[in-house]
C-alpha cells in the first residue's frame, strides 16, 4: 500500500527506476501507456526485432515523439527520454538499466534474456509466461544465486492469483483452490489456427479489420495458455495439479465455494491445495450466470465453528456446509497493471509471483494422429496442445514441454490424445532445449524420478530422444 509513496519519493529525488521493456507488443504497449504517466519509472529502452513497430506502438499510447528519439542509453538515462534498439542484449548490459521486461512470449528469448539478467545483475519481470512455464523453476533459482530478483507479471492473471492466495494464507486461511476463469468447451482442445474464429464467434469481416495472430488466440481456446497459466501458479505457490490436468468445469462467482471444493465433499476437485480454471460455459454452450472468464479466484476453508458463524454474520457466500468460501477479482487489466510488478521489485526487491520449486509442467498432447516426419508446429497450432501434469509425472514419463514443440519432426507416430515425448521427436539444436533438460535433471531428484529418458551431447546442444527399453512402455 505504500508504492505509490515510494515511487513518488524517487521521482523527487530524481532516482526513478530505470526500466527496459523488451518486446513491444500487446502487453508492452499497455505497460508504455501507463509507464509515462506513472512517478518514478523511467522507461530508458524499448528493444524490439523491429524497432520501427515499437516507434509505432509508442505513438499509438500517446508518447510524444521526442520523448523516444534518444540516439544511445546514455542520452535516454541522462536526458530522461527513451532509446529504441534492436539489441536486446545491449539493453540488458548497460549500466543505464536496472530491470528488465520480457514481453516477448518467446520462451527461447525469454530463457536467454533472464541468463543475461543473471550475468548482468539485472531484476527480471517476466510476462513471457511461455518461458517460465519451460523453466521458471530453474530460472528463478539462478536468479537468486546472481542476487537479482525474478517476478512474474503483476496484471497477467498468474500474479494476480499469487496475490489472492498470499492473502489468504497471510489472513490464516488454508487455501482450497485457485485459478482463474475462461471460455471453455471440451471440443475446444481439437481447435485450429483454422477453425479458432467460429468459436469466438468472429465474422471474416471482423477478422480482416483487425490485427489477429490466429495461433496466439488458439492457445487460449484450445487449453494451452490455460496450462502454461496454471503451471506458473503451482510452482509459485505450492499449490498442485490433479493427477488428470484442468478440468475447467463451469461455474460461476456465486458457486465458487460449492464447485472448488474436494469431491468428497460434493465439489468438483481432486484434493484440496488444487488449481483449476473454471469455464464461462455450460457443457451444452449455454453462458454461466456470474462468469469469471476475465478474472481470478481463490477458496478457502473456516475449518472452525467460529470462523463459520464470521462467514454468514459478513455475508460471505459459502457452500452449503458454511465451510468455504471464496474471493475474487473480476477483471485482469494486463499490462496496464505491470508497473506493480516495475514498482515491488526495483523498491522492495520483492517478486510479484515466482517460481519456488518444481511441481506443474505442461507437456504436448496430439490433436490428431501424427505421422512420423512431421514438424509439430508449438503452442496454439495444428498439431499439439498444452496438457497441465505434475512434475513429477512428466518427468518420470519423458514429457516434451510444449514449449518446445515448434519446429522439432516426431521420429514416430504419435495417436491423437496422446503424450508426445522427448523420445517420440528428433535431435533437438536449441539453448532452451540445453537449458531445460539441466532443470529436469536437477529437479529430478528432489521429485523421486530416479531413471531419465533422454541424453544430452553438451558439446553441440543436441538433445536426442531416448533409446532405453522402457519406450515400449504403453503410451497414456
Amino acid at each position: 500500500m505504500n508504492l505509490y509513496r515510494l515511487l513518488s519519493q524517487r521521482a523527487a529525488e530524481s532516482r526513478p527506476l530505470r526500466v527496459a521493456l523488451v518486446g513491444a507488443g500487446k502487453f508492452g504497449s499497455m505497460f508504455l501507456a501507463q509507464a509515462r504517466r506513472t512517478p518514478g519509472i523511467h522507461v530508458v529502452a524499448v528493444a524490439d526485432l523491429d524497432p520501427q513497430r515499437a516507434r509505432e506502438s509508442l505513438a499509438r499510447v500517446g508518447w510524444d515523439a521526442e520523448r523516444y528519439r534518444a540516439r544511445s542509453l546514455d542520452e535516454a538515462r541522462k536526458r530522461a527520454t527513451t532509446f529504441i534498439t534492436g539489441n536486446a542484449a545491449g539493453a540488458i548490459a548497460s549500466d543505464a538499466v536496472e530491470i528488465v521486461i520480457d514481453a516477448t512470449g518467446s520462451p527461447t528469448a525469454g530463457i536467454r534474456h533472464a541468463l543475461a539478467c543473471c550475468e548482468h545483475g539485472k531484476h527480471i519481470v517476466m510476462v513471457n509466461v511461455e518461458a517460465d512455464a519451460l523453466a521458471g523453476p530453474l530460472l528463478a533459482r539462478r536468479a537468486a544465486q546472481a542476487g537479482i530478483v525474478y517476478s512474474l507479471a503483476y496484471g497477467d492473471q498468474p500474479a494476480l492469483i499469487c496475490e489472492l492466495v498470499d492473502w489468504a494464507r497471510a489472513a490464516g486461511f488454508e487455501v482450497v483452490a485457485a485459478g482463474k476463469g475462461t471460455k471453455y468447451l471440451p471440443a475446444y482442445h481439437d481447435s485450429t489456427p483454422e477453425t479458432v474464429w467460429d468459436h469466438y464467434g468472429f465474422t471474416p469481416e471482423q477478422v480482416a479489420r483487425g490485427d489477429y495472430n490466429a495461433q496466439m488466440f488458439n492457445s487460449f481456446l484450445d487449453g494451452t495458455k490455460s496450462a502454461i497459466e496454471m503451471a506458473a501458479v503451482v510452482n509459485a505457490t505450492g499449490l498442485t495439479p490433479a493427477p488428470e490436468g484442468l478440468t475447467f468445469p463451469p461455474c460461476g462467482v456465486d458457486e465458487l465455494p460449492r464447485v472448488l471444493r474436494p469431491r468428497a465433499e460434493g465439489g468438483q476437485l481432486h484434493h484440496r491445495g488444487q488449481v483449476e480454471v473454471v469455464s464461462s460455459l455450460e457443457r451444452d454452450g449455454r453462458p454461466v450466470a456470474l462468469d469469471l472468464r476475465w478474472g481470478v479466484y481463490v477458496t478457502f476453508a473456516a475449518d472452525s465453528n467460529y470462523v463459520r458463524r464470521c462467514f454468514g454474520e459478513y455475508g460471505l457466500v459459502t457452500d452449503d456446509t458454511g465451510n468455504y468460501a471464496a474471493m475474487y477479482k473480476p477483471y485482469h487489466l494486463i499490462g496496464l497493471e505491470l508497473g506493480i510488478s516495475v514498482a515491488s521489485v526495483g523498491l522492495r526487491r520483492e517478486p510479484t509471483g515466482a517460481p519456488t520449486g518444481f511441481r506443474g509442467d505442461v507437456v504436448s498432447v496430439a490433436k490428431r494422429d501424427l505421422k512420423a516426419g512431421e514438424t509439430l508446429d508449438g503452442e496454439g497450432g495444428y498439431t499439439v496442445r498444452g496438457r497441465l501434469m505434475p512434475a513429477q509425472d512428466s518427468l518420470a514419463r519423458g514429457g516434451l514441454p510444449i514449449g518446445l514443440a515448434h519446429g522439432v519432426k516426431l521420429a514416430r507416430a504419435i495417436r491423437k490424445g496422446d503424450i508426445v515425448t522427448w523420445r517420440d521427436i528428433g535431435a533437438l539444436d536449441s539453448e532452451a532445449a540445453r537449458f531445460r533438460l539441466q532443470m529436469e535433471a536437477e529437479f529430478a531428484a528432489e521429485l523421486g524420478v530416479q531413471s531419465s529418458r533422454f541424453k544430452v551431447q553438451s558439446s553441440t546442444f543436441k538433445v536426442q530422444g531416448s533409446t532405453s527399453a522402457d519406450e515400449h512402455e504403453p503410451r497414456t
